[in-house]
């Protein structure tokens, strides 16, 4: 098998293509031959009211254009923006290198792996805003 397999839990929900697939009540595999499919795993959505975070607001822009709701030209220059501010905020190795794979996927037109690359930042923005809390 090639392509993207999706491992799915009972009733967990993906979408595809801007479809929502359910899986039934047993564990599941669903192999993805097309190539640039759009994927979403809802569990992992971010919903708009908790893109209130630097990271997880250019994270919800690429979840928008997998879930079909925006055009990828139209945010491809938002996302190159939000990662540039960004690297400017995390300069760690860890960080610097997601955020180069971050952009180097949107030059590329790969938003699953954008969000893929951007989620990793999560937890160490929220150390940093702990940290700042604190």
């Amino acid at each position: 098998m090639s392509g993207l397999v999706l491992k799915l839990g009972p009733h967990e929900r993906v979408l595809i293509n801007g479809a929502v697939i359910e899986n039934g009540d047993k564990r599941s595999k669903l192999a993805i031959m097309t190539p640039n499919a759009n994927i979403l795993r809802l569990r992992d959505a971010i919903h708009p009211e908790e893109a209130n975070t630097p990271v997880r607001r250019v994270c919800y822009i690429a979840q928008l254009v997998l879930s079909g709701d925006a055009v990828p030209g139209d945010a491809r220059h938002q996302l190159l923006r939000g990662i540039e501010q960004l690297s400017q905020a995390l300069t760690d190795p860890d960080s610097r290198r997601l955020l180069a794979e971050a952009s180097r996927a949107v030059l590329e037109e790969q938003h699953y792996q954008v969000l893929k690359s951007l989620r990793g930042l999560l937890p160490r923005e929220e150390r940093l805003l702990s940290a700042g809390r604190a």
